[in-house]
């Protein structure tokens, strides 16, 4: 295949006029040979990577959580058809038998579907957090980090774990980061100071989950998380940027502040992305869906994970001023990089992956995508 006439994106460039060249599911340098390779006229679009989402929760009326197999298709044609190509679904904090189902459903559901985004991994918010800021996360099932835990749960899933959400407060921690191996390990819901934040990154964190919520403040005397994660140039930082959870300015300063190599955009997704308004659950907890806020039902001061898909969040951050190029690289390849999938996803590179979404370039709609090298829209 030959895709003609857009702008392409590139990780150093920006946007820049090339043609692109695909052979079987993967983008070679050259064109082939053949003279009846079909061609994608480009015209007017934008060229950009499929989008990664390393968390959110669920889509379309279905969570992870619930671990069914129909439940998790769903989310994954919901996901492919809105441009998220990779998906890494998050856990919640969940009594260990449900975590064990979840992680069972995703390893069978990798091995047996063909068809919606790829699920390229797991992602355990949870139950690893601090009971003070544990924000939506039921409370019931909270402990302290455990890596016998963990790796069982990594067995379950047959290696699909890519990432796990611990409070560095909590005892055993830092031994529980050392021991995580090629696991991501991420510092959120927590009440963590700066010098305990530091200490988890220099143990080999190298994650922020949803920077700004669910930890204290940046403040200029008590730095906290945000602080430790800026001075620790190995750590990459989550926002969600759906318009609720962090302001626009915010938005701007986090990409000034750790520049666009480090910023992750993720949706944080619940159920109700897809949905209408109204009550929905989270982790057994009922959520209030409207427009896009999600609130605990019992505790509406309580944002409760987003309505919104990753590619309207990418939109929104370059509504808020974000440069494209740099929303791009933030919704596709940091975050493959962040859970070791930068050799095969998230840039238009030869060798990769032929993933590619093409993106009006008047309004950002998608024109058509390339999924493993076929046209499926």
């Amino acid at each position: 295949m030959k895709i003609i006439n857009g702008l392409v994106f590139d990780l150093e460039r920006g946007f820049i006029a090339r043609e692109l060249y695909t052979k079987n599911d993967v983008i070679t340098s050259t064109a082939s040979d053949a003279s009846d390779d079909p061609i994608v006229d480009a015209s007017g679009c934008y060229v950009i990577p499929g989008l990664v989402d390393v968390h959110f929760h669920g889509c379309c009326g279905e969570d992870f959580s619930d671990a069914t197999p129909e439940g998790l298709q769903k989310m994954a044609d919901y996901e492919l058809s809105n441009g998220v190509t990779y998906i890494c679904p998050a856990g919640m904090t969940l009594p260990e038998d449900q975590l064990i189902k979840l992680c069972q459903n995703a390893a069978n559901h990798k091995a047996s579907s063909d068809h919606g985004a790829e699920l390229v991994g797991i992602n355990l918010e949870g139950p690893f957090l601090s009971e003070a800021k544990k924000g939506a996360q039921n409370g019931a099932y909270l402990r302290d980090p455990d890596l016998d835990l963990l790796k069982r749960l990594q067995e379950e899933a047959q290696g699909l774990v890519k990432l796990v959400t611990i409070a560095p407060e909590q005892p055993g921690a830092l031994d529980f980061i050392r021991g995580a191996g090629d696991i991501t390990v991420s510092v959120g819901h927590t009440t963590a100071d700066y010098d305990t934040a530091s200490a988890a990154f220099a143990a080999g964190a190298r994650h922020a989950t949803h920077l700004y919520n669910g930890m204290p403040p940046l403040h200029h005397r008590t730095p906290g998380v945000i602080g430790a994660a800026f001075d620790a140039p190995s750590a990459k930082v989550e926002v969600i940027c759906d318009g609720v959870h962090i302001h626009q300015s915010v938005i701007r300063l986090t990409f000034r502040l750790f520049g666009k190599e480090r910023v992750i955009l993720i949706s944080d997704s619940l159920r109700a992305a897809g949905m209408p308004d109204g009550q929905y659950v989270l982790g057994g907890q009922d959520v209030i869906v409207r427009g896009n806020r999600a609130t605990l039902a019992d505790n509406p001061n309580t944002l409760a994970g987003s309505a919104t898909n990753l590619m309207d969040c990418m939109r929104t951050a370059v509504s808020f001023g974000i440069p494209l190029e740099d929303a791009v690289r933030a919704a596709s390849y940091n975050p493959a990089q962040s859970i070791g999938m930068d050799n095969r996803i998230g840039t238009l590179d030869a060798g990769k992956d032929a993933t590619m979404i093409l993106l009006d370039q008047k309004d950002l709609s998608i024109k058509k995508m390339i999924f493993h090298g076929k046209v499926i829209a």
